[in-house]
């Protein structure tokens, strides 16, 4: 799984709320499938937020 900040529709509105920033800081970083997994349990688990990423749509 690649997470692109870049392509979210609420990226700024929603960053501070995302596992993205509360993990690995300021967006503009990328999860592979395992770390996607791991940060899954952990936001199912209420330990961390969820994923905030809503990806843009292709115009």
């Amino acid at each position: 799984m690649i997470i692109d900040c870049g392509t979210c529709e609420v990226a700024g509105a929603a960053c501070a709320d995302c596992v993205v920033t509360v993990l690995l800081g300021p967006p503009s970083r990328e999860l592979i499938d395992e770390h996607a997994a791991a940060v899954a349990v952990l936001a199912d688990s209420g330990l961390v937020p969820p994923l905030r990423l809503v990806p843009r749509r292709a115009s």
